[in-house]
């Protein structure tokens, strides 16, 4: 009998676990089901595809990019590493390598390609998405074009914001004596491309001019002189008034050849004591902007400007933000 009471025990404490009512069954199914049908089947069915979709756009984008390439010179001058002709004349000289071996003209750059220049690697990749940036800089008299001078006279590139992935290119040069407006870019290629003496870019310049000047005088200057390195002339000749001795005169120019407009009027024994730049093709010194500040165009004004070069602005809408990011003027201190 003692035996027994252990069996009846376990029995009776078995029917306990086992045995639920109705109510109690209900309850247990209704916790059940919500976790299979609620919370496992939209995960499955919605973002999986969503997934699915981005990851072949991206792949199709890489296959896209790394079977067409891009042009070294191209890249390079868009990053600011210099003009498109000084990097064709660096390939020409053999101071570039890719995957080790020397460069050509019309090799191209893609993902993961090795580059070199004077054996130094070259992080390419970065000017990729470089973002364009134009700054309209108020040269003063007195201040060089150029990165460093030798006789310690203050350069126009010290006066502007640091680039951390290019450099500024200046878009023309103004001597010493000639003070106006300066463009400079990060983007080699637009700037070659304003330069260049094909597009016939016009450049106004104030000029003012001590003494009279004769009809006679300025219809030879816009018929063309010969100078020391070939006929010039003035495309457009306006009178802007002036009192006493100084006459003040507008000209417009197509060419950028070295002090050439100083040089025309003084081909006709004539002195020029102030001479400033004041229009860039369709850009214009604004009449607020003091000596030694610049204003960065917009993405606008930048539209247009690479609309009027001829190219197109292929680049990421996220560089926008990098490009609004930096003050609008900048004032020597």
């Amino acid at each position: 009998m003692n035996n027994n009471k252990p069996n009846q025990g376990k029995s009776s404490d078995t029917t306990k676990k086992i045995t639920k009512s109705p109510k109690q069954q209900r309850r247990h199914q209704e916790r059940v089901k919500p976790k299979e049908d609620v919370h496992k089947q939209p995960k499955r069915t919605i973002k999986k595809p969503d997934f699915e979709k981005q990851a072949d756009k991206v792949v199709e984008t890489k296959v896209d990019i790394n079977a067409e390439g891009e042009r070294i010179q191209k890249v390079l001058s868009r990053g600011g590493v210099g003009s498109r002709r000084e990097i064709e004349r660096w390939i020409t000289e053999g101071r570039f390598k890719l995957n080790g071996k020397v460069v050509a003209l019309g090799d191209k750059l893609k993902a993961g390609d090795y580059l070199q220049l004077n054996e130094r690697v070259v992080n390419w990749e970065k000017f990729a998405i470089q973002p364009t940036r134009v700054l309209l800089y108020h040269k003063p008299t007195g201040e060089v074009v150029t990165r460093r001078d030798p006789e310690g006279r203050p350069v126009v590139f010290t006066q502007l914001p640091k680039l951390t992935t290019a450099r500024w290119i200046s878009v023309g040069r103004l001597d010493i004596n000639t003070s106006g407006l300066l463009l400079v870019t990060n983007n080699g290629e637009l700037a070659n491309k304003l330069m260049h003496p094909s597009t016939e870019v016009e450049r106004e310049y104030a000029v003012r001019i001590l003494g009279d000047v004769s009809e006679a005088t300025l219809e030879t200057l816009k018929k063309g002189v010969e100078l020391e390195d070939g006929v010039a002339k003035f495309n457009e000749i306006h009178f802007y008034g002036g009192e006493g001795a100084n006459k003040w005169y507008h000209v417009i120019v197509s060419e950028g050849r070295n002090r050439m407009v100083r040089r025309l009027w003084e081909s006709q024994e004539l002195v020029v004591s102030r001479l400033t730049r004041v229009r860039y093709g369709p850009v214009v010194l604004p009449e607020r902007l003091k000596t030694c500040t610049f204003y960065e165009l917009t993405d606008k004004e930048l539209d247009l400007l690479f609309e009027f070069a001829g190219l197109e602005r292929n680049e990421p809408e996220a560089t926008t933000l990098k490009i609004e990011s930096h003050p609008k003027e900048y004032k020597k201190r």
